[in-house]
């Protein structure tokens, strides 16, 4: 009998081979792998204006008659990057912006600048805040809650070290005179705006806003949220009070946003932080935000701190002679206190 179904043993017949079977192609499992990758040519550039759960809010066509802000996922290449607020970004796929659409973000260009954090300063894994931020407004308030000097020397440790401008602006000072606290960064070529309780000093900030990309960082309660609302009526950032027992502020502010001011510029607000960790800095990229002293430092012995109790420190000797006048020995202890606040 044959073992073949529907040929008789008496029928003739080649013997059949597996070579012989017919097999149906399948093109997607015989495709070689490959590396390669589209080139994308079509893609539209976006700036990244906010980051929620694996959705990106995007504004393509910056500037452009068709500029829009359209919603996009991440491509399967990007991943293992983190792509933040700020981050110019290539596009493809649906944006039109109508609802329900969905593109999807290709590449990452190039970044400026990066402001960055850890989670405290033993903790060497960096956190990228923003992207192609050129200036930091650091908010404070003179009172309610009360300013911390540290954590401010902080924030221009990061700002120096990213290579972004800082700018500090403090909030109700008819609650309490700046004064005592603005001594501390009085070496420092620091702008300072301020403002009193309920006031949005306008005038004075959108100048050093305007054609800046400038992201707002501070402590909870300070009214960061409220100037931001007040420079961009249509944001609608959700403000809170200082509790009255604890003297903290209250988080609002939950995500990263990224809004246009309508006098010109970016500005981009950020959840109220109370820590803001080092780990990440070097000691040279704080020198560097001090280039008249970090001239002087060039004749320091190898491995110098630059701190108080550094031996021949050349930053000392040029104290002693006299090469330093008052505003340069301000600014050196204020070099001091950001490499003390930086050495823990």
């Amino acid at each position: 009998m044959s073992w073949l179904p529907g040929v008789d043993d008496d029928d003739e017949y080649e013997e059949w081979d597996e070579s012989a079977a017919r097999v149906r192609p399948n093109p997607k499992a015989n495709r070689p792998r490959t590396k390669r990758r589209p080139e994308h040519e079509d893609a539209v550039v976006g700036r990244v204006l906010t980051v929620d759960r694996g959705r990106y809010g995007l504004l393509v066509h910056e500037g452009e008659p068709e500029e829009r802000e359209v919603t996009a996922t991440r491509a399967r290449e990007l991943r293992t990057q983190s792509i933040v607020t700020g981050d110019r970004v290539d596009v493809v796929g649906d944006t039109s912006g109508d609802e329900g659409s969905l593109s999807r973000i290709v590449r990452i260009r190039e970044r400026t600048t990066l402001l960055r954090r850890s989670a405290d300063d033993t903790d060497e894994v960096e956190r990228i805040v923003v992207a192609n931020a050129d200036q930091l407004m650091i908010v404070v308030a003179a009172a309610n809650p009360e300013p911390r000097p540290r954590l401010v020397d902080r924030y221009l440790v990061a700002a120096y070290d990213a290579g972004i401008a800082p700018l500090l602006v403090v909030t109700k000072t008819d609650l309490a005179d700046p004064a005592p606290f603005l001594r501390n960064f009085a070496g420092l070529d620091l702008p300072v705006v301020t403002s009193a309780k309920g006031e949005a000093p306008l005038d004075a900030l959108a100048p050093l806003l305007d054609g800046r990309t400038t992201v707002a960082v501070g402590h909870s309660g300070v009214g960061k949220s409220t100037l931001v609302n007040a420079l961009v009526p249509s944001a609608g950032r959700a403000t809170g009070r200082v509790n009255e027992v604890t003297g903290r502020g209250r988080h609002t502010s939950s995500s990263t946003v990224s809004y246009r001011v309508p006098s010109g510029g970016w500005i981009i607000d950020t959840p109220g932080i109370r820590s803001f960790g080092l780990g990440h800095v070097d000691r040279d990229s704080i020198l560097r935000g001090f280039p008249d002293l970090a001239a002087i430092a060039e004749d320091c012995p190898r491995g110098c701190t630059h701190l108080a109790d550094a031996p021949d420190c050349a930053l000392d000797e040029a104290a002693e002679r006299g090469e330093l006048d008052e505003v340069g020995r301000l600014r050196l202890d204020s070099l001091r206190r950001l490499l003390a606040t930086l050495a823990g």
